[in-house]
């Protein structure tokens, strides 16, 4: 079915509005893939709710295939290139009849191929186009495990660890280029998707080479690869992501872009760091797919939501994201542009580096080895009629002040800074040498945030916290005894962990008359946090606390993410 077509439906039956639907077109024209998906992606539609409509449409049934278990005969007669290109799944066979799930029961042309590639005749059902690419993966899984792979490598002989300068080049490019080597390291890169991982880390040591993946923040062992395979690992990656293999004793940076099956792209942002004993790998997975733009669904409460749309909304002024590397300030700054990115706004972002690309923003890479740093980017957008101005950090005091004097100068300046807590960043902003009376008239909001790991809805299971423990965590007295707390159990779900996913907590800090006032009585971040508190804004471990109360995160996780307020 084609977009337009599937799209003209929703509408006539009333499940979407023609806004919806070309917000949905838009994001299917940036991001690729099909309109349903789109639709599901900003929730203007449940992925069920459009299999039902789909299924009363066409007047063909509708199946959950997470309750069906299928013969791996049945899968045998479909190849896995074709249940990707249509997105299908065979799921029974009676007598000459194949039953195939798909999420666009329309697709003649997918039936028909089916039919001349099996030479069945073809019953279509229909699935939810996510349950349809969970079980692909989960019967057409193709990559091989570590475990074969290393078996693979042990029927060769690679000895290529080398400590001296005088390496030979062309043996060590040929050795990466060696099958089982490009296999380990295509695996490495595509089971990191698989798991939901956000960095790939591959560590020399003296006696041991490892690989860890970062999933929800906390960081796994997967595998131990031999020590003779330490160079050709390292180099494979350094030519996929185009860096100098002859460079060993410089930090370097590169990207690589690989095409999944399904024509989805991941792109992964590569740096080298040489270390005693050789090169770490450092690997961010940039899924523009599941970047979540949309602010309702960033974990924000209700009145932090509010307070930061406005801010984001005044004409001029600047707002302040804060938090530790891996945050997810950047998803932060990218949402409240993707809110902000209209025909009428000039907006440009100096980034370092730019992570996602969008229509819409001027974006440009920061190369401070050419002098291109945020300073410099900063004054030439102040050049080119600006309307919203992001800075990707202010790490100093002539950007902080540039940046400063664009917002007082009727520009909106986004940006991200390294503080603890909001209270905490108007003193940074003082001790980079930015005057009291500039910060208190310029900046119009700060957020602090982290990301705490979500427990698993799958597996979760009441958790008995005794009360004194809760009362020194800073719930309120008069709520310990209603108060259900929740740990997961672990399951396949979320790899027997007992998480699945992160959530934001947030710090919502407008500045308010009051505390633009004590800012130039220069207060201590201690005086201004209560004077927020009292103003209403929610500390850190109270949005912990309030995640908590509504079963999202773990106690655990309160006191990992937060400390306890003063």
């Amino acid at each position: 079915m084609s977009s337009d077509r599937l799209g003209e439906l929703l509408v006539r039956n009333k499940i979407i509005d023609e806004n919806q639907l070309s917000k949905a077109l838009a994001e299917q024209k940036t991001s690729g893939g099909r309109l349903g998906a789109s639709l599901v992606k900003l929730g203007f539609v449940q992925e069920d709710d459009l299999a039902a409509f789909l299924s009363r449409q066409y007047g063909v049934p509708s199946i959950n295939l997470a309750e069906f278990e299928i013969d791996p005969a049945v899968t045998k007669l479909i190849p896995p290139e074709a249940t990707q290109k249509y997105q299908i799944i065979p799921v029974n066979r009676a007598g000459s009849t194949l039953i195939v799930a798909m999420s666009d029961p329309s697709n003649m042309l997918a039936i028909d191929d089916i039919k001349f590639m099996t030479g069945y005749n073809v019953e279509v059902v229909v699935a939810p186009e996510k349950s349809i690419k969970e079980a692909i993966d989960k019967y057409y899984d193709q990559s091989a495990s570590f475990d074969e792979v290393m078996g693979d490598l042990d029927d060769i002989d690679l000895e290529l660890v080398d400590e001296e300068d005088d390496v030979d080049l062309s043996a060590l490019e040929a050795a990466s280029e060696d099958a089982p080597v490009v296999k380990l390291v295509n695996l490495i890169l595509t089971d990191a998707i698989k798991r939901g991982a956000s960095d790939i880390h591959i560590e020399p040591y003296e006696k041991s080479f490892r690989v860890r993946y970062r999933i929800d923040g906390v960081l796994y062992e997967v595998m131990k690869p031999p020590m003779k395979l330490k160079a050709a690992i390292t180099s494979r990656i350094k030519i996929m992501s185009e860096m100098d293999i002859a460079e060993r004793r410089l930090p370097q940076d590169g990207r690589i872009k690989i095409k999944l099956p399904g024509g989805k792209d991941m792109d992964y942002r590569v740096n080298c760091l040489p270390t005693l004993f050789g090169e770490k790998v450092c690997l961010r997975l940039l899924d523009k797919s599941n970047l979540q733009l949309d602010m309702t669904k960033l974990g924000y409460e209700e009145a932090a939501l509010a307070n930061f749309k406005e801010q984001i909304h005044k004409p001029f002024g600047m707002v302040l994201v804060t938090g530790p590397t891996g945050s997810g300030k950047t998803v932060s700054l990218y949402s409240a542009l993707g809110e902000l990115n209209k025909v009428t706004e000039n907006i440009s972002t100096a980034e370092d580096p730019v992570e996602f690309n969008f229509a819409g923003i001027n974006q440009v890479q920061m190369h401070e080895e050419i002098g291109l740093n945020f300073a410099s980017a900063l004054r030439a957008f102040l050049r080119q009629d600006p309307d919203i101005i992001m800075i990707g950090e202010i790490r100093d005091f002539e950007t902080a002040e540039i940046g400063v004097k664009a917002a007082l100068t009727g520009h909106l300046v986004l940006s991200t800074l390294h503080t603890n807590d909001a209270p905490s960043t108007i003193n940074r902003l003082l001790n980079m040498g930015v005057e009291p009376f500039l910060v208190a008239s310029a900046v119009n909001l700060i957020t602090a945030q982290r990301l705490a790991r979500r427990v698993c809805q799958e597996c979760k299971v009441p958790e008995d916290i005794p009360k004194q423990a809760l009362i020194e965590a800073g719930v309120p007295a008069g709520e310990v005894d209603d108060l259900v707390c929740y740990r997961g159990e672990g399951c396949s779900v979320c790899n027997n962990t007992g998480y699945k996913g992160r959530v934001g907590l947030y710090q919502v800090m407008p500045m308010s008359e009051e505390i633009r006032e004590m800012v130039l009585a220069g207060a201590n971040t201690a005086e201004i946090k209560r004077e927020s508190m009292r103003l209403g804004v929610k500390t850190m471990r109270q949005s912990a606390l309030t995640k908590l109360r509504e079963g999202m995160v773990s106690m655990e996780e309160v006191l990992r993410c937060t400390i306890a307020d003063d």
